[in-house]
């Protein structure tokens, strides 16, 4: 904004072409008058579009003050009501509807370069810090040095701006040889395993910015078990804090199973759309039905992108863990916190949950609070009571990805380079691999005995793993605390009230189902949706179920995907490369070859000679680095080549290793697997998705 520009008061029925041009206006108008601006509030209609935006004073909303503390803490918030909210119009233009000019705080026009929304860095700023810091110099005197050059009035950035930006950019630099150092170990990983798969982002500088990558075996079990997916991106490798993101689900023994992982240097829309649209190229363009993510706006965008069908849920236990921090202000924290989590988690139908949560909004003067406010306009994401009719294998949660970061904070430190945290993966990956195949043999070599004389649970017995099979015992053990009894009949279907005792606390208490049954095809549905939501069927459902005198239930009650007696093709693909394994193996057929040999010679001193010889002269040809590495680089290109290459991508059908490609991002590498397949393109209208006219990667 030119100084000498006065910028005209906010009025209704201005119209803007943008609600970026929106933002620009609303803040040079805030500089001018002298208080900051925040984004406060936003809706988006089925196919993305923003339909209204609310552009705030940052000192809008009012910190509430916490109980039992005697620790004073800096408030910025005064519940300021000064806004324009603007609606999109059928012209796609956005019209100032509201405006609210007083504020109830003084106002700084000389201040506002400290404003956050004001504190911005340019990319000729953001190259000296980085250099700057390569360079040893500290933030505190390259910020010292710009103030120097420009004075204070003319920096748009303070100290702790200068700090912040260059730990962001120490995340994508890394270390020194680290990307040339994973992809030279991707390139031995597809040695021994042809399917697996990577891709590299990489930026205008030719340094890693985002990695995805999975074996053969991974792409082949999503196959099969990849109709629920948990994707969690709260983890982070120790040494360059990278967002560690693996795709897991639950194989037959409901055990985790991996389905890829990416390491991503930022986690905003851009770098999600690109994870998932590699994830979704190396599974031969196969969508999961459903998704179950942590709390993050950047990932929901992502996912209405690129996984427009499929269904998506909050994980509950990210949510219900905020509770601490989002409510501990209130005076009466303790009770709002336990009849939230009773509202939640024992709600059995959807008018229970919005009754309950009706009255707790109520009964605790909870209108005000924004979280909660979110978490209710998204309740059809997270509420058990919503989406418990779907299949979703059981997982309510991302434990399972949760189960994996714990496994590798037994193994990574505060020096784990980035080389090293990958070969950790495969590690585990071998780990879950050995753990699965203990498990089938538990389940084909040993079983659970039956808890009755019931013919229905000998069925389960005999087809289902070891491990679902006892989910179905501990159901059919409080079998024994319900009681049904019939409510109505209408021509073949029953309607049973199901009566269940359950011990809370030291206390009991009933909880009540409806239970229908159609006694011409032996259909059986309960409300508390269990066999939808974990492919078990419930302790409701076998109570009518027995009544009812039903020896064997249908197959569509035996889901394949619990069963131990089908063979899973991806259980024949090995894990991938081992290089310790291998080298082992190596050493000791040359050990026998070459004793072989020693004892063709020992009684000749024509043929020892022969033999040291031509030991000598083997020992000279393998120790020749640079001969070894030119047949290398005649196979393939060099990683290091591939990050530097800006090569424009050929239509032909080529066999590839590495290929690098252009997009408006940057360059990025592409590590597909060794086989003949046509090129994948990036679509030069969408820089996200892949351009083939078949599938990507071979099926196994």
């Amino acid at each position: 904004m030119d100084e000498e520009e006065i910028v005209q008061e906010p009025k209704i029925g201005m119209t803007f072409k943008s609600s970026e041009e929106a933002y620009g206006y609303y803040s040079n108008y805030a500089k001018q008058k002298g208080f900051g601006v925040m984004k406060r509030t936003s809706k988006r209609d089925d196919d993305g579009n923003v339909k209204y935006i609310t552009f705030a004073c940052s000192k809008t909303q009012k910190r509430r003050l916490e109980s039992n503390t005697f620790t004073s803490k800096r408030v910025t918030k005064t519940g300021c009501k000064a806004k324009i909210r603007l609606i999109l119009c059928d012209d796609r233009q956005f019209q100032i509807s509201v405006v609210e000019l007083d504020h109830d705080h003084l106002l700084s026009p000389g201040e506002a370069r400290h404003f956050r929304c004001k504190r911005k860095r340019s990319e000729n700023v953001k190259r000296s810090l980085e250099i700057n810091d390569g360079a040893g110099i500290g933030g505190g005197k390259i910020n010292h040095s710009l103030v120097e050059a420009g004075g204070y009035e003319n920096v748009t950035f303070n100290e702790k701006d200068c700090h912040s930006y260059i730990e962001q950019a120490k995340r994508t630099r890394l270390g020194v040889g680290d990307a040339e150092a994973v992809c030279k170990y991707f390139a031995k990983m597809q040695e021994a395993d042809p399917n697996f798969f990577y891709v590299v982002d990489v930026d205008e500088n030719s340094r890693m910015r985002n990695l995805f990558w999975a074996d053969g075996r991974s792409s082949a079990a999503y196959e099969v078990f990849g109709d629920v997916v948990t994707f969690d991106s709260t983890y982070f490798t120790d040494k360059y804090d990278l967002p560690f993101a693996p795709f897991v689900g639950v194989n037959h023994h409901g055990q985790s199973v991996l389905f890829g992982c990416g390491i991503l240097t930022s986690k905003n829309t851009d770098s999600f759309v690109w994870l998932f649209q590699s994830w979704l190229n190396c599974m031969s363009g196969l969508h999961p039905k459903a998704i179950i993510t942590n709390q993050c706006k950047a990932i929901q965008n992502a996912i209405e992108i690129v996984f427009p069908n499929a269904r998506h849920r909050l994980c509950l236990w990210h949510i219900m863990n905020k509770v601490p921090e989002k409510l501990s202000g209130y005076t009466d924290y303790e009770e709002i916190k336990q009849v939230l989590q009773t509202v939640v988690y024992d709600s059995s139908t959807e008018i229970e949950f919005e009754n309950g949560w009706s009255l707790m909004i109520g009964s605790y003067n909870l209108t005000d609070n924004e979280w909660l406010g979110g978490l209710y306009r998204e309740r059809q994401r997270w509420v058990p009571a919503y989406v418990k009719s779907s299949f979703w294998a059981g997982m309510s949660t991302t434990q399972q990805s949760e189960s994996l970061n714990a496994f590798f904070k037994e193994y990574v430190s505060h020096k784990t380079t980035l080389k090293q945290f990958v070969e950790l993966y495969d590690v585990a990956l071998k780990s879950k691999v050995e753990k699965e195949n203990l498990a089938d043999y538990q389940s084909f070599n040993s079983w659970y005995e039956c808890l009755s004389d019931y013919d229905m649970e000998k069925q389960f017995q005999r087809v289902y793993t070891n491990a679902k099979f006892k989910e179905f015992q501990d159901e059919l053990k409080r079998k024994f605390y319900c009681h049904h009894s019939l409510m109505k009949t209408e021509n073949s279907t029953y309607e049973y009230e199901v009566v269940e005792d359950v011990k809370v606390g030291e206390k009991r208490k009933d909880l009540v189902f409806t239970v229908c049954f159609n006694d011409v095809d032996c259909e059986v549905n309960c409300e508390c949706r269990l066999f939808e939501f974990r492919g078990i069927l419930c302790r409701h459902a076998l109570s009518v179920l027995i009544g009812r005198r039903v020896n064997k239930v249908p197959q569509k009650y035996i889901l394949s995907r619990w069963r131990k007696d089908l063979k899973r093709g991806y259980t024949y693909i090995k894990c991938s490369y081992n290089p310790l394994r291998q080298q082992t193996e190596r050493c000791e057929k040359l050990c026998k070859e070459f004793q072989k040999v020693a004892i063709l010679a020992v009684d000749s001193v024509d043929k020892y000679q022969l033999v040291l010889k031509a030991i000598e002269e083997l020992k000279a040809k393998v120790a020749n680095d640079e001969l070894i590495d030119n047949q290398t680089i005649q196979r393939s290109a060099s990683p290091s080549q591939c990050c530097a290459d800006n090569q424009t991508p050929t239509t032909t059908n080529k066999v590839i290793r590495f290929q690098g490609y252009i997009n408006q991002s940057g360059s990025g590498v592409y590590g597909g697997s060794q086989q003949t397949i046509p090129n994948r393109n990036f679509s030069e209208e969408n820089p996200y998705t892949f351009e083939s006219s078949k599938d990507q990667h071979p099926k196994m």
